[in-house]
């Protein structure tokens, strides 16, 4: 073979053999691409998951065979703890503001009596919430009211009152709760005590009845002795908890010192506990 025809044979074979490597090569990237471009179809097709609102998912989600609970229904379920009037006992503690007529002579000279009192009530029958109670009361009260005497201004009178009754529940909540009682019982009026503690002997009596020799008149009081009592009102309980409450209590009370009944006005303000739900 002629050196002619082995360059041009050598020319070709290098020829193919690049030809061949570029169809190769160009095979190669046309699978990549294609590859490539399904990848991209089935992402595009998958929709993005996004994490759920915890807020949302406490609402909606619920464990497999139970039923979502919502705000509301768990604020329903809530344990209540409001008082269940349920209680068999309740005392009531407060400060009392009372007014009264020191005398049968002193028409219109009414006085004004500060203190305390204490109510205990038992609440009867079985029933879950107890409508009727026994009541067991006390009141002290303790005032000036003044006297026509040159050897006087005002005098301290004081009044110790114990009494019982009924006591009947009322319109009623979580909130507040209304009561009404009745009571009757009896008062010990304590009118001699500034002629008593005169210095060096009151000049005077306190009463016609205990005036002694050496004394020139009285003041026109009563005298110490008990009388009948009476009071009807009720009561408004603001609940501060299950068994806690701020109670206000007016009440229209009547007493028999003298010789007619007479009506006057009290109130109190304290705090009444519940107990003994049983």
């Amino acid at each position: 073979m002629s050196p002619p025809t082995r360059k041009m044979l050598q020319l070709i074979k290098k020829t193919f053999d690049c030809a061949t490597r570029k169809v190769v090569c160009a095979t190669t990237l046309s699978v990549l691409v294609v590859s490539l471009s399904g990848i991209a179809a089935a992402q595009t097709q998958t929709p993005a998951q996004t994490p759920p609102d915890s807020q949302s998912s406490s609402q909606t989600t619920a464990a497999p065979g139970t039923v979502a609970v919502t705000k509301a229904t768990a604020a329903a379920l809530t344990a209540y703890t409001g008082p269940k009037y349920n209680n068999r006992w309740e005392i009531y503690a407060g400060l009392n503001f009372m007014n009264g007529q020191a005398g049968q002579v002193q028409p219109g000279r009414r006085y004004n009596m500060g203190g305390g009192e204490v109510m205990g009530t038992y609440w009867l029958g079985s029933a879950k919430v107890k409508r009727y109670g026994l009541v067991g009361d006390f009141r002290f009260g303790a005032g000036t009211t003044p006297v026509l005497s040159p050897f006087y201004n005002r005098v301290l009178i004081m009044q110790s009152i114990p009494s019982g009754g009924v006591q009947v529940r009322g319109p009623k909540n979580r909130y507040v709760a209304i009561d009404f009682h009745g009571l009757a019982g009896e008062t010990y009026g304590h009118f001699n005590y500034a002629v008593n503690h005169y210095p060096g002997g009151s000049p005077v009596s306190a009463c016609a009845a205990d005036q002694k020799v050496g004394q020139v008149g009285n003041l026109g009081l009563y005298c110490n002795h008990f009388a009948p009592y009476g009071a009807v009102g009720g009561s408004i309980d603001f609940n501060e908890s299950g068994k806690l409450a701020i109670r206000v209590q007016p009440d229209l009370t009547m007493e028999h010192f003298g010789t007619e009944t007479r009506f006057f006005v009290a109130v109190s303000m304290g705090a009444v506990y519940r107990f003994g739900p049983k």
